[in-house]
């Protein structure tokens, strides 16, 4: 007899069944059910059970179920694109967090137009609703059909797979594809989707390889809710950064300056300006301690640290890198070594610790040029770093005060909301390539990490090959308006580096110590925050974090030395303020600022000007009335102390 639950149901059958048919057995199976998980493995509705099994239901309200739903909307767009242009050659297809999209070697080019013909194809084969059948084959023979189908990039996948791996097939139609999984049921399932543009992309994401064309797409259950998911799109392109930032030059980029390397212009400077200054006091309140270190190095400090052979592909080098004969300098990625120095300066005692390091660093990364995005990925950017050195019995009440400051900061900037946590583990198969270390140490680390964010009563998701070489670390992940997740600030155990240092210290009992370290952030990169903030508030910051915190108008030239006057009474009490003394009528004036979106229009005529008074228009609550500056004064200088969104 073989016993299938279902949650809390059980079924008992004569014999193994798949779970499409045990689901309807069960009485659960209906439309919405796309997948299950079966002993936490994310499987298709013909996949056969065994005896003894928990099944869980998967549908598009599950992540896995989600992601299934849309590895199938990929193969259908592959056969689309096999059916109208059986030239082109096919590479990979995933799934991905808000979609799907494929890559293909063609000579055609995707323009809208053709995207559209995909479309209409998609559609023909979604009608003729064609069940996807999963087989396997040995290599060789998988070798031969990928062949005799000329698909050269899906051979050298097979080529490039481990020896014992199983090599998987999917089957829908005339469509043949290699595959992992799993699928759903049939096509008929993909109601409604939207092929959403097309990109370049290197095979295998190697710029000295072929660019490929990859199209996007995003697929769903029903019409309704890919409506409202290309509403909610548009809406995010019109609070786009890349879009926004330029046009209240926030900032700019420059051809001849390269890509990746953005050009801050006076409003963006501010307000990073204004950010970091908040940082540094905020950190210097909490017990850290300011550095200031050097932006790069000799290889001989990345080659203790582990950088040199972990992450040089990464890194800006200045020499040759393989002249040993010769110096050979590199900008530096990150500052933990650097930090490492001032701990080693002089002999330490346990009553120096913890050591809270903090420091607003510049840092340079070498990223692929496909991969810059406005202010998101740049190579070179300014990052809120700290380091802190402590006893291994600090290290939770130490952890703790990195998240709460963390939270707290991300809380009054107005981004907490849209983040979730993530634990980053090692993957133990790629133990001495990605990760330095052995498994007693890691799995030391990462149980005591784990215990720690148990014991804070943290909600947070695993995340396997996600670790730095180093260590495991908390990830905090931020959904930027287009649903796409970014880190945005990290909290790293780490129990190797100190070792690879020489870091010791005299411990109460006399003995020397080799102390625990923390790398951190407070918020993240600065750059990549400010375009988050841009995109949440749709350009329109909170006052505390303007740029321009008020602009004053007045109505013709008489009115204009008035307006200086009053602008240099607000500076004095630390604003930041602008007078828009053009030639031009009010109207054009409050329209304009409105466009820049300063938080306050201090509008000032022959009644504001004989009263000491200005007339308040609120870009949030619209017009105040007259006020007189110091009330004015008194009610900004608030706003702005408490923080205020």
């Amino acid at each position: 007899m073989y016993e299938v639950r279902f949650q809390e149901k059980t079924v008992a059958f004569e014999a193994p069944v798949t779970v499409y048919d045990a689901a309807r057995a069960a009485e659960l199976a209906s439309r919405s059910v796309l997948a299950a998980e079966v002993n936490g493995k994310t499987v298709a509705l013909t996949e056969q059970l065994s005896a003894d099994t928990d099944v869980k239901l998967l549908t598009f309200a599950d992540a896995a179920g989600k992601h299934v739903f849309h590895h199938t909307a990929a193969h259908v767009l592959a056969q689309a694109v096999k059916r109208l242009y059986p030239d082109t050659k096919l590479t990979i297809g995933p799934a991905i967090e808000n979609g799907f999209y494929y890559d293909f070697d063609s000579s055609v080019p995707f323009t809208p137009e053709v995207l559209s013909a995909l479309e209409g194809e998609m559609k023909k084969i979604v009608k003729e609703n064609l069940v996807l059948e999963r087989f396997e084959l040995p290599r060789e023979e998988a070798r031969s059909l990928m062949s005799e189908k000329n698909e050269p990039y899906k051979v050298q996948l097979i080529d490039e797979l481990p020896e014992d791996a199983v090599i998987s097939f999917y089957r829908q139609g005339e469509f043949t594809d290699l595959c992992a999984g799993p699928h759903l049921f049939s096509t008929g399932a993909i109601k409604a989707f939207k092929l959403t543009q097309c990109t370049g992309a290197y095979w295998k994401g190697d710029q000295n390889n072929k660019m490929l064309q990859r199209v996007y797409g995003v697929a769903f259950p029903t019409k309704d809710e890919l409506k409202a998911h290309l509403e909610a799109l548009e809406e995010a392109r019109k609070r786009d950064h890349n879009k926004i930032g330029r046009e209240l030059e926030y900032f700019t980029t420059v051809e001849s300056i390269g890509q990746g390397l953005p050009i801050l212009l006076p409003k963006g400077a501010r307000v990073i300006q204004t950010l970091q200054r908040w940082i540094e006091d905020e950190e210097q309140k909490r017990g850290y301690l300011l550095t200031k270190t050097p932006l790069m190095a000799k290889r001989d400090l990345y080659r203790i640290s582990g950088h040199w052979d972990h992450y040089r592909d990464g890194m800006f080098i200045l020499g040759d890198a393989d002249d040993e004969a010769k110096e050979c300098f590199a900008l530096r990625p990150m500052t933990c070594p650097f930090q490492y120095q001032v701990f080693l300066n002089k002999k330490r005692s346990y009553r120096d610790l913890p050591m809270r390091l903090g420091e607003t660093s510049t840092l340079f990364r070498n990223e692929d040029s496909g991969e810059m995005h406005g202010l998101i990925r740049v190579r070179q950017f300014t990052i809120s770093e700290g380091h802190l050195i402590l006893r291994p019995e600090q290290l939770e009440e130490e952890f703790r005060g990195c998240l709460e400051l963390a939270k707290y900061v991300l809380d009054t900037v107005g981004m907490l909301e849209n983040c979730s946590f993530r634990f980053s583990q090692w993957d133990p198969a790629r133990a001495g390539i990605k990760y330095e270390g052995t498994a007693e140490q890691w799995e030391h680390a990462q149980s005591v990490m784990k215990d720690i964010l148990d014991h804070l009563g943290l909600e947070y998701e695993v995340g396997i090959d996600e670790a730095a070489f180093y260590g495991p670390k908390l990830d905090i992940q931020y959904k930027n308006v287009f649903g796409k997740e970014d880190t945005i600030v990290t909290i790293q155990i780490d129990m190797l580096l100190a070792q690879k240092f020489g870091m010791e210290y005299v411990d109460s009992d006399g003995q020397m110590k080799t102390p625990y370290i923390i790398h951190r952030t407070s918020l993240g990169c600065y750059e990549r925050t400010l375009a988050y903030l841009i995109e949440r508030y749709a350009g329109a910051l909170p006052t505390w974090m303007a740029p321009v915190q008020a602009k004053l108008l007045p109505i013709g030239d008489e009115h204009i030395d008035y307006a200086y006057e009053v602008k240099r009474r607000l500076e004095a009490a630390g604003l930041r303020v602008e007078v828009d003394d053009r030639n031009e009528t009010i109207g054009k004036k409050i329209r304009t600022t409105q466009l820049e979106k300063v938080p306050y229009m201090l509008v000032v005529g022959d009644n504001e000007m004989n009263a000491g008074a200005v007339a308040v228009r609120s870009r949030k609550e619209g017009d105040q009335g007259a006020v007189s500056v110091d009330e004015f004064l008194e009610k900004i200088l608030v706003e702005v102390a408490e923080k205020r969104r």
